[in-house]
């Protein structure tokens, strides 16, 4: 161990002692005190020991562990290098919003402004103008007119005039006071519709008074002529323009057209405001119907079936004036109701009986059987039947509508005195297979072609479906069921001289630019021959004369030929026949040269119910009716002498 120069030792574990290399000097020896006050100095601060670069703390003295190393001083940083940074980065930030601006100003301003106006802006539908409906004339059925829809801009309501703007709005359109100074009051809303369908005139006048804030656009209101008697095959629209019922909503796509597109601006309540901007696409009129109909008939028909039917108290009926070609000039039905109130009138009331209203059609049937047999070579009108008053098949009894003696009848006969037992001897002949053929020949147990909403097509069943007495009961017009349409055109088709024609109601569309592009040719088939429709028309013929069912069915000066029919009506809830009769005539003239069909047909009559008493006499005042309408010529000939009944 070494001395150091004042005699003291240096050893390293002693504080003073030499620092081991890379320790640094050691602190040098602190100057003693001196004891008394007088020249005394405050002693030298000392800086605090740095600790070493390397190796452990100095222990303590006497061997102990290390203290905690010494506490470092805070240090400032420089406040320029700060600020430089900040500056540095406010620019960077500014750099990026400049660049940010000039790219949506400079090279997007197009994109963003068209975003902007979607935001703003929206398409609207412009309404057009419906098609009408017309007869073959071109007088309307239904038909569009110019209305207005009236509203109210709050902003632009002057203070002065509020009170009168709502004075005049509340009784102009008859509306509650209190509804209208709200609309008028909403503001900032720009657009608050007071009135719809607002006939011109009416806007006109109180668009007079210059009232600030009040304004219309134009709209179109549907209107139906009174008193047309086509409520039924018409229908309506509802309150948004499109077709509900009837021809109005099976014909929307023709009718309707293609409303106009414009731009309007939304306000930022979401109130539109019209006319802020700009017409993107023209409205497109929608096409006119023209039908088949004749107005003057088709209101004879509805008023003539309306009187026979309410003075019957009958439930309901339906008339139909139809060419042998197929055309209906007439199709009436009873209830019926006002197109401009339908919301107060019933289903029913609403339904197109003609065609959705399933009935037997009973002995006007028997022509069918008859054309039958006659068109397969099993008989000939001369043919003469014994036919007792009943006949017993299986487990039933059938009978004619009246008792009488056996009698010896030809086949005119059988069908002049419409004998359901001569008819059913005429079936048996026929059979089945060949019977069930001619049904549907003429047209039955499938639709008409009419395309009419709500149409039954009856119930036809296959042959080999028929028990033991369904041949006989179809013979003559019983276990089977038609509509209307369907009877009509069977008896069109033997006027027709044996040539079947789809019925048709609608005879073609025509545009605003004058052009009319008639309806497709419906189906033509030949059910039966020349030769025996003119046999059929001579026994037809021979229903009005003095020994038939009809007499009632005569029009002075006009050749006529037609049938009867008596249907029982069966019961929905029993299946039994007891809910009353189906009362039918159908016929047409001239009988020489055929013009014109009519099928009148009445359910549950209260009063009378054969068919040569109740609807016979509708039908000879429709018939009369429509050959004048039509300026038919009087028949030139006298009717046929037939032979009806057999020797002995």
């Amino acid at each position: 161990m070494s001395s150091s120069r004042d005699g003291r030792s240096r050893d390293p574990r002693r504080p003073g002692s030499s620092p081991r290399p890379g320790r640094g000097p050691a602190p040098r020896e602190r100057p003693a005190r001196p004891r008394g006050g007088e020249g005394r100095r405050a002693p030298r601060e000392t800086p605090p020991p740095r600790r070493p670069r390397s190796g452990p703390p100095p222990r303590r003295p006497g061997g102990g562990p290390p203290g905690p190393p010494p506490r470092r001083p805070l240090r400032r940083g420089n406040p320029r290098r700060r600020l430089r940074a900040a500056g540095v980065l406010m620019t960077v930030v500014l750099l990026v919003f400049a660049g940010r601006l000039v790219q949506i100003q400079a090279f997007q301003a197009s994109q963003y402004a068209a975003k902007a106006e979607e935001l703003r802006l929206t398409t609207i539908d412009i309404p057009t103008t419906r098609g009408a409906v017309t007869d073959a004339s071109g007088s309307p059925l239904a038909l569009s007119v110019e209305a207005r829809t009236v509203f109210v801009d709050p902003v632009t309501v002057q203070d002065d005039e509020r009170d009168r703007v709502i004075d005049e709005l509340t009784e102009r359109f008859d509306l509650d006071r209190a509804e209208v100074a709200a609309k008028v009051g909403a503001e900032p809303s720009r657009y608050e519709v007071v009135a719809e369908k607002v006939p011109p005139k009416q806007w006109e006048d109180l668009q007079d008074l210059g009232l600030a804030g009040v304004g219309a656009l134009t709209d179109y209101k549907r209107v139906y002529p009174d008193e047309t008697g086509a409520a039924d095959i018409v229908g309506f629209t509802g309150a948004d323009g499109h077709g509900l019922e009837g021809l109005e909503a099976v014909m929307e796509d023709t009718l309707a057209g293609e409303p106009g597109k414009q731009r309007v601006e939304v306000g930022a309540s979401g109130v539109q405001i019209p006319m802020a901007g700009g017409l993107v696409q023209e409205p497109v009129p929608g096409k006119d119907v023209r039908l088949t109909l004749d107005r003057d008939i088709q209101w004879h028909a509805s008023q003539v079936l309306a009187e026979r039917a309410e003075e019957l108290e009958a439930q309901g009926g339906s008339a139909i004036v139809m060419r042998p070609t197929g055309e209906i000039l007439a199709m009436a039905d009873y209830p019926t109701y006002d197109q401009s109130d339908y919301a107060d009138a019933s289903a029913g009331a609403r339904l197109n009986g003609a065609v959705a209203e399933a009935f037997e059609p009973g002995s006007t049937n028997k022509v069918i059987t008859v054309a039958g047999a006659l068109e397969e070579g099993l008989t000939t009108p001369e043919t003469v039947y014994t036919v007792p008053y009943s006949m017993r098949i299986h487990d039933r009894t059938f009978s004619d509508s009246h008792f009488h003696k056996t009698q010896r009848l030809t086949l005119n006969g059988i069908m002049a005195q419409s004998s359901n037992v001569g008819t059913i001897k005429v079936g048996q002949e026929l059979g089945a297979q060949r019977l069930y053929r001619y049904l549907r020949k003429f047209g039955f147990g499938e639709p008409t072609g009419l395309d009419l909403p709500g149409e039954n097509a009856g119930i036809l069943a296959k042959p080999e479906d028929w028990w033991g007495t369904q041949l006989p009961s179809i013979s003559f017009g019983q276990g089977l069921s038609v509509n209307a349409a369907q009877m009509a055109s069977v008896y069109a088709t033997v006027a027709n001289g044996g040539v079947r024609v789809e019925p048709t109601i609608v005879a073609g569309t025509s545009s605003d630019e004058g052009g009319f592009t008639p309806s497709p040719e419906p189906p033509r088939e030949r059910v039966i021959s020349k030769e025996t429709a003119k046999e059929l028309t001579r026994m037809l013929e021979a229903v009005t004369g003095e020994h038939g069912t009809a007499e009632a069915a005569q029009i002075p000066n006009y050749r006529v030929a037609g049938k009867t029919g008596t249907a029982n009506r069966v019961d929905p809830e029993t299946g039994t026949y007891n809910g009353g009769h189906t009362s039918m005539f159908v016929g047409f003239a001239p009988a020489d040269d055929p013009e014109l069909v009519v099928q009148v047909v009445l359910h549950d009559p209260k009063h009378e119910y054969y068919g040569g008493e109740a609807a016979a006499p509708v039908f000879t005042d429709i018939m009369s009716f429509a050959l004048k309408s039509e300026k038919v010529p009087p028949t030139g000939t006298e009717p046929p002498n037939i032979r009806l009944f057999g020797d002995g």
